[in-house]
């Protein structure tokens, strides 16, 4: 089984290094490796050059600074594997990476495993105790794994290997020109895997550093997860084969997330933005629950009285500690 491991890159000249060599120590021989420049400006570039010219496995694509989504595209469209495996290139994978996936894999649309955090000051956060191995649909998978609040994240692409044909079949590609691409491609992927293989095995190091792009907090962002909220509402209320209730639940958090004092505070006042951004129907749809609903209709009058909502639950809540 041929596996292509594809990395976006864009000026990471400090931690390049670390996962290309990563890479290039797999005990597996089978695969390729496919880097995708966008558009770097620090020393990225002739590292990856140095590696290519070395390593026959490796790849070098370049294009300009597009994002994210459009560099892992781009691999998706060159890749020759009939897996593939997506790496961020500030992280890097266990030498037995692939070798374990390739052994554990049975043909499935997706094999998912473990992960780990390591932080810039060295510490090290251990993997979920809480991964069994198992095998799923995609939906069951999404649903025990990537909506349970988690030591690492599993909505993350990262962790897992894809079946490249099934990818191809359902032409899922990662949204462009936004932040929290992940958040919209993986609840996808997973309603259309037939078969998922899930696995304990911790094999991805994710390295948690400042300035990275999921560590930054800004006004893009935010509207980006109305836009993500916006898509899969739109999506899924069409389905009707699954039971929707725990993916309505995370929606509508994104909804009225947008409004919490704390983003009013960093931000400033845009709740009229934030308001024609919002499908309102969509939100209606997904608010299910009780408390939402209540909240659906707070926010549909004035985005204070949610505000005031909240404060006034937080104080009973902190008195109920109290007494």
């Amino acid at each position: 089984m041929f596996v292509s491991i594809i990395i976006p890159v864009y000026n990471v000249e400090q931690y390049l290094r670390d996962c290309l060599i990563s890479v290039v120590a797999q005990t597996y021989p089978d695969y390729e490796v496919i880097c995708v420049n966008d558009g770097s400006t620090d020393g990225s570039l002739v590292i990856l050059e140095e590696f290519r010219k070395k390593y026959n496995k490796i790849s070098v694509i370049s294009q300009q600074n597009k994002g994210l989504s459009v560099a892992r595209n781009a691999g998706i469209q060159a890749a020759k594997g009939d897996y593939l495996f997506f790496l961020d290139s500030d992280d890097w994978i266990e030498p037995k990476t692939l070798e374990i996936l390739v052994q554990k894999q049975c043909g499935e649309d997706l094999v998912c495993f473990n992960g780990c955090r390591v932080f810039e000051d060295g510490r090290t956060e251990e993997p979920d105790s809480g991964i069994e191995e198992a095998l799923l649909t995609g939906w069951e998978y999404y649903c025990k794994y990537a909506l349970v609040r988690r030591k690492f994240h599993f909505v993350c692409s990262v962790l897992r290997l894809y079946r490249r044909e099934y990818l191809l079949e359902h032409k899922l590609f990662f949204e462009e020109g936004i932040y929290h691409e992940d958040n919209l491609f993986t609840p996808l992927a997973c309603y259309y895997a037939q078969t998922v293989k899930v696995i304990p095995d911790c094999l991805y190091v994710y390295r948690i550093r400042q300035g990275s792009i999921t560590q930054s907090v800004n006004l893009q962002r935010l509207y980006d997860m109305i836009t993500v909220a916006n898509k899969l509402s739109a999506f899924f209320i069409l389905i009707n084969s699954i039971d929707k209730s725990q993916l309505y639940r995370e929606i509508a958090g994104e909804y009225f997330g947008a409004f919490t004092s704390n983003n009013a505070k960093l931000f400033g006042n845009k709740d009229a933005e934030i308001k024609r951004r919002i499908n309102w129907q969509s939100f209606k749809k997904v608010s299910v629950y009780h408390r939402h609903r209540r909240i659906y209709i707070l926010l549909t009058f004035h985005p204070l009285l949610f505000r005031m909502y909240m404060g006034l639950e937080s104080l009973l809540k902190y008195l109920i500690r109290l007494f």
